[in-house]
């Protein structure tokens, strides 16, 4: 499910706050959206996940609530709350929601 808002400027806000869980779904919530960068919310409840896939570019992940498995290159790793990874271009990674969890994700393009 994706969810285009527009996104508050000159405003503090908590990100974690600015998507919300849905049962048995990902939720994403564009922030930025430009031919040189993109920044996205998701939540995933529990079970959900992005099938294994690559990009062109470098994108991070950052956990912003939760705890989630990060799959890059057939190497797990398993992020809790604020920490963070990056997946490199052109190398496969996938996200597992092994529990539910809420994260940035950061593209900068070439």
């Amino acid at each position: 499910m994706n969810t285009k808002i527009n996104f508050p400027k000159s405003e503090v806000v908590k990100l974690k706050d600015m998507v919300n869980y849905q049962n048995d779904s990902i939720v994403s919530r564009i922030i930025i959206k430009k031919p040189q960068a993109n920044l996205s919310l998701f939540a995933f409840d529990k079970g959900q996940s992005l099938s294994e896939h690559t990009a062109p570019f470098d994108a991070m992940i950052q956990i912003l609530d939760g705890e989630a498995e990060v799959i890059i290159d057939g190497k797990s790793y398993n992020l809790n709350c604020c920490e963070t990874i990056i997946m490199p271009a052109h190398i496969p990674h996938a996200v597992n929601a092994t529990e539910k969890f809420k994260m940035l994700l950061t593209m900068i393009k070439d």
